[in-house]
């Protein structure tokens, strides 16, 4: 688990950061967040996290502002957090994290992008056990001490610390049931928290050609094209 984590950590955060350039992926966040735990960052856990989020790919103040209103307004849609399993071309395993407000055209899309791949879209349970649920923080690292950090975190459930000397930055690792509690634990100890996200790490890998890759990276853009969906994973090495 530690090596593929060590191996795809910079990944997860820079594939996270292409799609939340789309603005209104991180604008359906935020409606999630506030329909669920209201309004106000303060008292909204989840809604803290989207903000800190959209500072991260830099989506302007007002964009967050604006994406909180309509999100109050009691006619505007929530959406549905759906992950749906499936196999792509060369049998690799692919989760895939949606929010949406219309399922229906969202698995139709998804059955689409699969078998113009020479994929299937599988059932509940068909893909999920290979991987784990994750959430990953990252933080401002100056001025840190690390062993003092390394025992905060330990207390919070941290999982793996990760020190990039080179930005300056702590990327820890937990299990997802932790998340809540590291996210609490970072705010009372006034951690400098840049970005945050809950993954799937893959329990093991597969490995494919140059060719094959390609092939497969042509289905994983399809994807993340589609409004719909949030994330993608797969455990190609």
């Amino acid at each position: 688990m530690g090596r593929i984590f060590q191996t795809r950590k910079a990944t997860m955060f820079k594939r996270y950061a292409k799609m939340a350039k789309q603005f209104t992926k991180i604008g359906k966040e935020i409606v999630m967040a506030v329909k669920q735990g209201g309004a106000s960052p303060d008292l909204n856990p989840k809604l803290r996290i989207c903000i800190a989020n959209a500072k991260a790919v830099n989506m302007p103040k007002v964009n967050v502002d604006n994406a909180i209103k309509r999100a109050s307004e009691k006619d505007t849609n929530n959406y549905d957090e759906i992950i749906y399993e499936g196999y792509g071309p060369f049998g690799v395993p692919v989760l895939v994290e949606c929010a949406t407000d219309n399922p229906t055209r969202t698995v139709a899309n998804l059955r689409l992008y699969f078998n113009r791949s020479n994929g299937a879209l599988g059932t509940n349970g068909s893909v999920s056990f290979m991987f784990e649920h994750k959430g990953l923080f990252k933080l401002d690292a100056v001025g840190l001490d690390r062993d003092e950090v390394e025992m905060d975190l330990i207390d919070f459930g941290a999982e793996e610390l990760t020190w990039d000397d080179e930005t300056n930055e702590l990327i820890v690792q937990v299990a997802f049931t932790d998340f809540g509690l590291m996210q609490n634990g970072l705010e009372e100890k006034k951690y400098i928290v840049k970005e945050t996200i809950k993954t799937f790490i893959p329990t093991t890998t597969k490995e494919l050609t140059d060719e094959q890759e390609e092939e497969f990276k042509k289905m994983i853009d399809k994807m993340e094209d589609d409004d719909d969906i949030m994330n993608v994973y797969h455990n190609i090495a």
